[in-house]
């Protein structure tokens, strides 16, 4: 959170969710939406990776909006085994879309770990039309959550000794698919000691024309 973090609460499939948004100085290119790590082993929407991804993406002109799933912090429901945590990913996107400044913007989908399965399965219910410009996923469930298949251009940033999900497993699915994985070598699940350098690669991958 920054003094100028503004904590609101949406409508969501399981009662409100709470959401925290930040701005960049000038018009926002469009939204972005971050997805919290497994909210049964601690995970919220001020988790330290979810928050460098959120100021990456201000950095580089995004609005950005965290939230909690349901059950965690001011968010009303329980604990759904990953589906309602879909509904609730997407509910959060509809509801900053659907009123200004983020009516019919372009938009992101990001998240860490557990959050990644969530924001690449919820990219993937999402019409033709209304896909994200780009999906951002960091050391993803890819081991004891279905991760769907995603667009080629989705950026997967993973640590090379990650103790939660296993590098092998990321590289397990993303291989089909011919999808890049951008390894830290020696570095763990939760990036200690990395966030900076977590936040410049993933400002260089959304600045590289694609």
């Amino acid at each position: 959170m920054t003094p100028r973090t503004v904590v609101q609460r949406i409508a969501g499939p399981a009662g409100s969710i709470e959401c925290a948004i930040d701005a960049p100085a000038g018009p926002p290119r469009g939204i972005a939406v971050v997805c919290h790590p497994h909210p049964q082993f601690g995970g919220t929407m001020d988790n330290k990776v979810v928050q460098t991804l959120a100021r990456a993406f201000v950095q580089v002109g995004w609005r950005s909006v965290r939230f909690n799933f349901r059950g965690i912090g001011a968010s009303e429901g329980t604990w759904d085994e990953g589906h309602g945590e879909v509904e609730d990913a997407l509910a959060v996107l509809a509801a900053f879309r659907s009123a200004p400044p983020g009516a019919a913007a372009p938009f992101l989908l990001a998240g860490f770990s557990f959050g990644g399965y969530v924001a690449a399965e919820a990219a993937s219910r999402l019409p033709d039309s209304a896909k994200p410009e780009r999906l951002i996923l960091v050391g993803p469930s890819t081991q004891k959550q279905q991760v769907p298949k995603v667009p080629p251009d989705t950026v997967v940033i993973h640590g090379e000794r990650d103790e939660v999900v296993p590098l092998s497993a990321t590289f397990d699915w993303a291989r089909p698919q011919a999808i890049p994985v951008i390894v830290f070598p020696g570095v763990g699940h939760f990036f200690h000691g990395q966030l900076v350098l977590l936040r410049t690669v993933v400002i260089r991958q959304l600045q590289v024309p694609r």
